[in-house]
């Protein structure tokens, strides 16, 4: 049996109707179950944060996750396929009319995508002070907490609402099929199965 991790919420809901229809069987989730067995798959209803610790411990053979949130927690898991789903991008978030400064001696940056910003400055050779926080992220320019933010963006209309604009892009996201590299040598050939079944409905789609 193959264990997969699915973040709560949308990106579950799209990733089983995508198995719905590579297996022609009917998958979901029970009021508040956070377990669905089925077909020789077991499905884990779990935080999107947390997908990649339970696929990285092998709890999880495989796990559907945002390319942002892989990149933030860098775990050595292998990459199988992107579902297309969820695309969204990490950006800053600047005040109205402004810019980003890239002459001041450090830039102040509030984000919970602490290592993603840190890692874009090192590469421009700049010196950041990355301030984490979990929510409201949008107050933190606007009260001098920060110069900007770096944020999950979809349409932007959040940031607009609270008087700021989307600023560069530091990378392109979306859902992925991920696999603990154990789980992928010990059951490469299911693994394998899945993959080009779920592939298969991506090019239908």
């Amino acid at each position: 049996m193959l264990t997969i991790a699915l973040p709560k919420g949308r990106i579950a809901k799209d990733t089983l109707d995508k198995f719905e229809k590579a297996f022609d069987e009917e998958f979901v989730f029970e009021d508040r179950k956070l377990i669905l067995e089925k077909a020789g798959f077991r499905f884990l209803n779990v935080r999107n944060q947390d997908v990649p610790t339970y696929v990285m411990h092998g709890a999880a053979d495989l796990g559907v996750v945002g390319l942002d949130v892989l990149e933030e927690k860098e775990y050595d898991l292998i990459k199988l396929l992107d579902l297309q789903l969820g695309r969204c991008k990490v950006a800053f978030g600047l005040i109205k009319g402004q810019e980003l400064d890239m002459t001041k001696s450090k830039i102040t940056v509030a984000t919970k995508h602490e290592k993603i910003a840190k890692r874009y400055f090192e590469e421009k050779a700049m010196a950041v002070d990355i301030i984490k926080l979990y929510g409201s992220i949008e107050l933190a320019p606007l009260v001098n907490l920060a110069d900007c933010i770096v944020d999950i963006v979809e349409t932007g209309a959040t940031m607009k609402q609270n008087g700021l604009e989307v600023g560069p892009t530091i990378m392109e996201s979306s859902a992925h099929l991920i696999a603990n590299k154990n789980a992928y040598y010990a059951k490469k050939d299911v693994i394998f199965d899945l993959k080009e079944k779920i592939e298969a409905v991506l090019q239908w789609d």
